[in-house]
């Protein structure tokens, strides 16, 4: 139930920020829970192969490469999913770090952070 949740405000989010950002294009919200749900398969299977592959630099940069890392998860988003475009990379980081932001709040609004 705690995984539909996340997904369906996810979701949400990223409609909102499509409404918001000009350079994010999301075709509908139906295409905004495919989005959600490649958005997580690419975070629990293809971020951690590059955070780890890109250590020496996210530690160089005290962490700062993570954002990169993020930003480069959309725009592979953006390749998977038909229906879901941003414009150029730095409209991609900025929609991924406020999209963090967002869940963040929203997850602990809804209690269901993680402890």
């Amino acid at each position: 139930m705690k995984l539909l949740l996340r997904l369906l405000v996810t979701a949400a989010l990223v409609l909102l920020l499509s409404n918001l950002l000009s350079g994010v294009h999301v075709a509908s919200f139906g295409t905004a829970v495919i989005v959600a749900v490649v958005l997580g398969l690419l975070n629990l299977f293809i971020k951690p192969i590059l955070v780890v592959l890109t250590l020496p630099v996210t530690v160089v940069t005290l962490g700062l490469f993570l954002l990169v890392i993020n930003a480069l998860i959309i725009l592979l988003c953006t390749k998977i999913v038909g229906g879901f475009v941003v414009d150029s990379f730095w409209t991609a980081l900025i929609f991924s770090v406020i999209l963090s932001i967002l869940q963040s709040i929203t997850y602990k609004i809804l209690g269901d952070d993680k402890k």
